[in-house]
């Protein structure tokens, strides 16, 4: 190891080692045995009980996750070049995996996996959209979010603002105040507005990037959307849980013969139907402000058979692993009452997009919820989150998407 180091040291425990050592980039609070952490959002070396170097990353008292690793070589230099470095990786991947005319509606930066732990950059079109979640890169974002608009203005992308959505309640348990608004940019005007118009497969969406759930828009489902799409043609649709209506636009604009799109939020349904009317496909869709909950069961009652395409795309029912057996009871719920209301050779899509609602637990869900529909599942396709989000399959929090196509036998 380099002996010429500044940072403060925290020994850890012989769990945390073997963690660190197999690739996982957190260390809990109960997992530091000594030391001294130094300052708040600041970098620390981390060490064994021994003595032996295991990394370096930024240290936050007010955090469960007490040290966000971001390097495990002693030589590294935490200077500009060294995140301009990780920033460059970041875009030449998403540039190599994705489709040229894709680049202007994916996620550049998806924290852990990155490198860049607790930062979230989704670009829409021509604003960037960013969520910190980490004292540590709070501290730096400056920096980081300069550096990122001037690679992309120099690769020839088009970034008109940056606007920050740091309205989640996480940050204040990272000790952060929770905010939004443009991060503004030496000689870039502030955008006078919160949205912008994105096109993903082929289709326009408006995106309230101010006021739309988590960044405004959901990129992780872009290829689900496709496969969806792929068998619709033909289809009665019921989309629930639609948001601003992606999954059921690509259903429509594949050749459903009819969609019916449901979200709980009346805002929500209120932009599907705009974008269905950008999209020219007002007329083979409809839409509704309901609870899926209650909806469900009532037209499985009442009007089996009317859909032969459900599709289920519910927000993460857990956010804990406390919660697991709730969520599951909710998944339960909805897949049943699906699976009830199809005939015989119709569809299901489902998904989860819990990390905590493991991908057995969401497959057990759903072979509980068939038995007790009495159908049987053919599947058709096991899918994940789009290629833009990556997994690292050494830190399991990195794989959350579950999404399932069925045929119901």
């Amino acid at each position: 190891m380099n002996q010429n180091r500044n940072y403060p040291t925290l020994s850890v425990t012989q769990k945390a080692e073997r963690s660190i050592l197999a690739g996982h980039p957190w260390v809990y609070g109960t997992e530091i045995t000594g030391g001294d952490p130094g300052k708040d959002g600041e970098l620390a070396d981390v060490v064994s009980k021994r003595g032996s170097y295991l990394g370096t990353g930024f240290f936050n008292s007010n955090s469960k996750i007490r040290v966000r690793l971001i390097s495990r070589n002693a030589n590294d230099r935490f200077d500009e070049a060294f995140f301009e470095r990780r920033l460059r990786y970041a875009w030449e991947y998403r540039k190599s995996i994705l489709g040229k005319e894709e680049l202007s509606c994916c996620r550049i930066i998806f924290g852990e996996a990155d490198f860049f732990p607790g930062l979230t950059v989704d670009r829409f079109a021509n604003i960037l959209v960013v969520q910190t979640l980490s004292l540590g890169m709070e501290r730096i974002k400056p920096m980081l979010l300069n550096l990122l608009y001037r690679i992309l203005t120099e690769d020839g992308q088009k970034i008109d603002g940056i606007y920050e959505r740091n309205d989640s309640g996480l940050r204040e348990r990272e000790g952060m105040e929770q905010g939004r608004g443009f991060f503004p940019i030496e000689g870039l005007p502030i955008p006078q507005t919160g949205r912008t118009v994105i096109r993903e497969n082929g289709i326009e969406y408006a995106v309230d990037f101010e006021n739309g759930q988590k960044t405004g828009f959901f990129l992780d489902q872009k290829y689900n959307r496709r496969a969806v799409a792929a068998i619709s043609r033909g289809k009665k649709v019921l989309d629930c849980f639609t948001d601003t209506g992606s999954f059921a636009l690509n259903a429509a604009a594949a050749g459903a013969e009819h969609v019916h799109a449901v979200d709980i939020s009346e805002s929500a349904v209120a932009m599907a139907n705009e974008n269905a009317r950008r999209n020219g496909l007002l007329d083979r869709m409809t839409f509704e402000a309901a609870n899926v909950f209650d909806l469900l069961p009532a037209l499985a009652e009442k009007e089996k058979g009317k859909y032969d395409f459900v599709i289920l795309d519910p927000p993460a029912f857990t956010k804990s692993r406390h919660t697991v057996t709730n969520a599951s009871r909710g998944y339960h719920e909805i897949n049943y009452r699906a699976m009830k209301l199809l005939p015989r050779g119709g569809y299901l899509a489902t998904c989860s997009c819990s990390h905590f609602m493991t991908d057995e637990l969401f497959r057990n869900v759903i072979r509980r919820a068939a038995k007790d529909a009495q159908v049987s599942l053919r599947q058709i396709e096991a899918r994940q989150q789009a290629p833009d989000h990556p997994i690292l399959w050494n830190v399991p929090e990195t794989s959350y998407l579950k999404f399932y196509l069925f045929q119901v036998v």
